[in-house]
């Protein structure tokens, strides 16, 4: 921020969407996001699409879209295994998947298997370079360095970057942090979150932090979209504490440069949608605001009565589906077909349909 650091730490608050963090910054409710906002630049960013909070994560972790890092959606369908990858969308959905199975796709698979190997991680590429990245609770954590679980019980090391906090299931470092899980509406999470960050600045012990807030998330499910104030004053709180570990906002600023964001926005749910009931006869995983729907006996050629399904449809915005080498986007009977070469999109057909920011990118990643 001020262009003389050298160390970066990159703060990702779940989804915090651009009024909510306008709103706080201006009325001066969140002093510490406020200092961040007056020694630099803001300008709202795009996300990925699925919006979801393992696709977003991936992306900002690699750099890449989900055609790269292969983190498709919160829910999906394992060709190979020919089974359900269910990141944790609800507590019933990760009992309908099995429990044990879904903690451990969350906990080492997404990162060990499922995460592209195409794909670069943030931490791989700085520590081949020789530096020393860290990373506090977020999913996408895949690095160089093994770490062994905290847990006795479980004994297969996850490989991440030098410096790893996982819930206090993977800890590199010794902090004294408190219990992460005990009390989540409270935030204990971003507790857990904060007091290593903390152990981490008074150290200087990182050239790279990924530091993630997540409790924010979890409470504007609940309350609304920009409602969660009690939340985002404790995210705030957490982002203090580490100017205060410093020793203060000009020596943190100097010691630090940062980039804050969201992984995602959010909206308020007007109605709910069931596409199973629209193809009893397919896999339909779907979470907020994205569904696919997996035919597998069908060919290429066969989605398009499957997508005309959903003509009309009062809670579908857009279908998207292949056709050869070119991708259909599909609402009310109207489509546009979209395919790419190395450098733009050729298209053909009612370009409204992904009127969109950077849609077609978007939508042809996907």
């Amino acid at each position: 921020m001020t262009g003389r650091a050298t160390k970066l730490i990159l703060i990702v608050i779940d989804g915090l969407t651009p009024s909510m963090f306008e709103q706080v910054v201006g009325d001066g409710s969140a002093p510490a996001l406020a200092v961040l906002a007056s020694h630099g630049s803001y300008r709202r960013a795009i996300s990925t699409f699925p919006s979801l909070t393992p696709v977003c994560l991936s992306t900002l972790v690699t750099g890449a879209h989900p055609d790269v890092h292969e983190i498709p959606h919160l829910v999906w369908y394992h060709r190979g295994e020919e089974r359900l990858v269910e990141y944790g969308s609800s507590f019933g959905a990760v009992r309908a998947a099995g429990t044990r199975r879904s903690l451990q796709d969350t906990v080492y698979e997404l990162n060990a298997s499922h995460l592209g190997t195409g794909a670069v991680t943030v931490y791989e590429a700085l520590e081949d370079a020789g530096l020393t990245t860290a990373a506090v609770n977020i999913t996408c954590y895949r690095g160089r360095t093994p770490h062994l679980p905290t847990v006795p019980i479980l004994t297969r090391p996850a490989y991440g970057p030098k410096r790893f906090f996982f819930y206090n299931l993977f800890e590199s470092d010794v902090t004294g942090a408190p219990l992460s899980v005990r009390n989540r509406p409270a935030g204990t999470i971003d507790a857990y979150a904060g007091a290593v960050a903390r152990w981490l600045v008074t150290r200087d012990g990182f050239d790279f932090l990924v530091y993630y807030l997540s409790d924010y998330d979890y409470a504007s499910h609940l309350q609304g979209p920009d409602a969660a104030h009690e939340a985002l004053a404790r995210c705030d709180e957490a982002v203090a504490s580490l100017i205060a570990a410093a020793g203060g906002e000009e020596e943190f600023l100097e010691r630090y440069a940062v980039v804050l964001c969201a992984d995602h926005g959010q909206t308020s749910v007007s109605e709910v949608a069931r596409l199973e009931d629209v193809y009893p006869e397919a896999l339909v995983t779907a979470s907020n605001r994205a569904g696919m729907v997996y035919a597998p006996l069908l060919s290429m050629g066969e989605l398009r009565p499957l997508a005309a399904r959903l003509d009309g449809h009062e809670s579908v915005d857009v279908v998207l589906y292949r056709e050869g080498d070119e991708a259909i986007a599909r609402r009310d009977g109207e489509e546009l077909r979209f395919g790419r070469d190395e450098t733009s999109f050729a298209t053909s057909g009612d370009a409204s349909i992904l009127d969109h920011p950077n849609g077609l990118e978007r939508a042809w990643a996907a």
